[in-house]
């Protein structure tokens, strides 16, 4: 089922919303925002079959005008703290991406998007803008949309697993054409690197590394692949064994 127009500019704006102090809570806020507004896009759907797509971009609509957007943020946000406590991480951030997971399912997220619901589409029924039996369906069929919400943040979370583990396998391939000295294998998997870190949670010591080898790349690179490095360039190097 192909997002309709609404949910992506919802998720353009929370994303464009997010502060840029903190990269990790920031994606994760962004990545479980997209996340969980496709959930409830899904679930209303699924919940109301014979509804037209116009019908259910204004339901959406409504909900988001009248709470659901700020208050995903909001829960999302107070899920990821309550679990950080949880787990005992009181400073600093998370090292991995388990540490990740398990801040987000012990956080109570599903229960504060449940609350959520609850109060949004109250409200918006109150103010009758759907109508109470629409209320009632989605209310009634909540557990749908939690369904939906807990399995996308799954894989999610899963995609996140396979991005780190190629992320890894890219840096390796990398590491290993250049102790050969091969430019074009190096090249090759620059690339790929490059490309997956469009899409991977920015853990410290994986982005450390993967700048690493964008500095060394590009002075070996712009030094027409020369491998002679200078005592400074040769200390990056060591950053990486």
């Amino acid at each position: 089922m192909e997002i309709n127009n609404l949910e992506k500019n919802n998720d353009l704006e929370l994303e464009n919303n997010l502060e840029k102090e903190n990269p990790v809570q920031n994606f994760l806020e962004s990545t479980l925002g997209k996340t969980i507004n496709a959930a409830v896009d899904i679930g209303i759907r699924a919940l109301l079959p014979d509804f037209i797509d116009e019908q259910i971009i204004n339901i959406k609509d409504n909900l988001l005008e009248y709470g659901l957007k700020d208050g995903i943020s909001k829960t999302i946000d107070d899920a990821i703290n309550l679990g950080k406590s949880a787990i005992g991480i009181f400073t600093g951030d998370f090292e991995n991406l388990s540490q990740m997971q398990s801040a987000v399912e012990t956080g109570g997220l599903l229960d504060g998007i449940s609350t959520l619901l609850d109060t949004v589409v109250g409200k918006v029924a109150n103010k009758g803008l759907i109508d109470g039996n629409i209320a009632n369906i989605i209310m009634q069929g909540k557990d749908v949309i939690l369904n939906n919400v807990e399995s996308n943040i799954e894989n999610a979370f899963t995609k996140q697993y396979e991005n780190l583990e190629n992320m890894d396998k890219y840096i390796n391939n990398w590491k290993e054409s250049f102790e050969k000295k091969d430019f074009e294998k190096m090249e090759k998997e620059y690339q790929k690197l490059e490309e997956q870190l469009k899409d991977i949670a920015p853990l410290t010591k994986t982005i450390e590394e993967a700048k690493t080898i964008e500095m060394l790349h590009n002075l070996i690179k712009n030094n027409g692949q020369d491998f002679n490095l200078s005592k400074e360039q040769l200390e990056l190097v060591g950053k990486l064994k």
